[in-house]
């Protein structure tokens, strides 16, 4: 009996984050109430504060249950990663925006974050942690570019804390816009193609 309380807990908690993303993305987070989502989940909203303090948290906790799972892939270095550091790169890049462009869930998710937040009230402690979340993406890029340094794959004189921001602005510009109008231009040729002049750029010529 115990057990299939603990797995009929996680079903509500799973029944609340899929009606948060559905509202969220219908009138964006702030002009959502948790008792929409409840209603919209068919829940009181009791039970949605058993297993949520508030509407930040359990903003929170719908971007994590996508972007973990991504975070988790990207994060992970083979022994062949350190030996080829810009293909850890690319392929990093070219996962997320295929997640992006392919993948409902992620996409809806995504233009939330993006489009329909805003951080003030409950939701202002979620900009901390919006600003950590893109300082581990910051430090990923930066150790790999490192290593690609260190192995001579890029240039010596390049500031490797410079090329990192400059990498972050350019995947994150690239899938703001593509969020804001998907039909402007196809993410990932377009992305995968900036990422590889990109990348040129910081190599030096006998590895073009």
């Amino acid at each position: 009996m115990a057990r299939k309380t603990k797995e009929d807990a996680l079903a509500t908690r799973e029944l609340i984050l899929d009606a948060a993303e559905r509202v969220f993305h219908q009138r964006g987070v702030s002009r959502t109430s948790l008792q929409e989502i409840a209603k919209d989940a068919g829940l009181t909203r009791g039970a949605i504060y058993w297993h949520f303090e508030n509407k930040g948290e359990l903003f929170h906790a719908m971007m994590e249950r996508v972007t973990l799972p991504m975070m988790a892939r990207m994060t992970e270095i083979t022994p062949d990663d350190e030996e080829r550091p810009l293909d850890k790169i690319r392929r990093n890049t070219a996962s997320a925006l295929h997640q992006i462009a392919q993948d409902p869930q992620v996409r809806r998710v995504f233009e939330i974050a993006t489009q329909k937040v805003e951080y003030v009230d409950e939701l202002l402690s979620m900009r901390e942690r919006h600003i950590a979340g893109r300082n581990d993406c910051i430090d990923d890029m930066h150790r790999l570019l490192q290593l690609a340094r260190d192995k001579g794959h890029v240039r010596r004189e390049m500031d490797v804390r410079h090329a990192t921001l400059g990498l972050f602005a350019l995947i994150g510009g690239l899938k703001y816009n593509w969020l804001l109008d998907p039909q402007a231009f196809d993410l990932e040729q377009v992305g995968m193609a900036t990422l590889d002049a990109y990348l040129a750029g910081l190599q030096v010529p006998s590895a073009v």
